[in-house]
């Protein structure tokens, strides 16, 4: 059987992304996020992570944002999470190859509980480049590309779609609608990707690859998931793309995620 990237030999995820992968033009953001996080959060910080392009050596200066999850020691306060605002505030200021800053903030325990096994858990493991502190990943099993893992990521769009449309109802102006624009169309072709993930057998987090290999298994809908992932790339200021992913391309994921995989497991 053809190995499909992503995975091992024995048909595991193979964490994605490292530090080393890092281009050069985000080595200095990177290393201030480093030292910044440490000082901005001391003993309270458990560990630090970065995800997405950066780690994946694929970020384009000026275009892409950086990713952060940092875990705690506990649940985060509201005083973590504006410290966490400010961090992200500081470092997309005074670094112009990165087009903003978003910060993840997690608790220890919720990143090893049963609950979030196969969501947080996994995506922590297989999806995040350890930055600093002590790697999680080594208290989580190994992971494969399967329905459970399927239902427990991606298995919620039903009930995202209702906080969408009031989203795109409250917009106004070109800055917000970029900002949702890229934000719906990401979340929406990585679920049309790990919709298909187990029978595709591996695993992507290009998105001009997801949305290939969903078009493969949907053909109908092959043409809506590129444009998707185009958007996600270069983000539009028109609503009406907007208003055709909380209409039409969104439901339809949602109800076609819900027959196949079923619901995410309540929180």
């Amino acid at each position: 059987m053809e190995r499909r990237r992503g995975l091992d030999a024995c048909g595991y995820f193979e964490r994605e992304g490292s530090l080393g992968l890092v281009q050069a033009e985000f080595r200095s953001v990177v290393a201030a996020a480093r030292e910044q996080t440490g000082e901005a959060y001391g003993s309270r910080l458990h560990s630090a992570y970065l995800y997405g392009s950066v780690p994946r050596g694929t970020a384009r200066p000026g275009r892409s944002g950086l990713d952060l999850l940092l875990v705690l020691h506990h649940m985060p306060s509201d005083d973590d999470r504006d410290t966490a605002e400010v961090l992200a505030r500081g470092l997309d200021e005074d670094f112009p190859e990165v087009d903003g800053v978003g910060i993840l903030l997690r608790g220890k325990a919720a990143v090893l509980s049963e609950a979030e096994r196969f969501d947080l858990g996994w995506f922590l493991a297989c999806l995040c480049t350890p930055l600093l502190g002590a790697d999680l990943a080594e208290h989580l099993p190994r992971y494969r590309p399967d329905g459970l893992l399927a239902r427990e990521t991606n298995g919620d769009l039903a009930d995202v779609l209702p906080r969408w449309r009031r989203q795109v109802q409250e917009a106004s102006g070109p800055g917000q609608y970029r900002k949702l624009s890229r934000l719906f169309a990401r979340h929406l072709v990585h679920t049309g990707f790990t919709l298909v993930m187990p029978r595709w057998g591996g695993w992507t987090s290009d998105l001009a690859e997801s949305a290939e290999v969903f078009g493969t298994y949907y053909p109908e809908r092959a043409a809506q998931m590129r444009a998707a992932a185009a958007v996600a790339l270069d983000p539009v200021e028109d609503p009406a793309v907007l208003r055709t992913y909380v209409e039409d391309l969104g439901p339809w994921l949602a109800d076609e995620y819900t027959a196949r995989h079923g619901t995410k497991t309540p929180r």
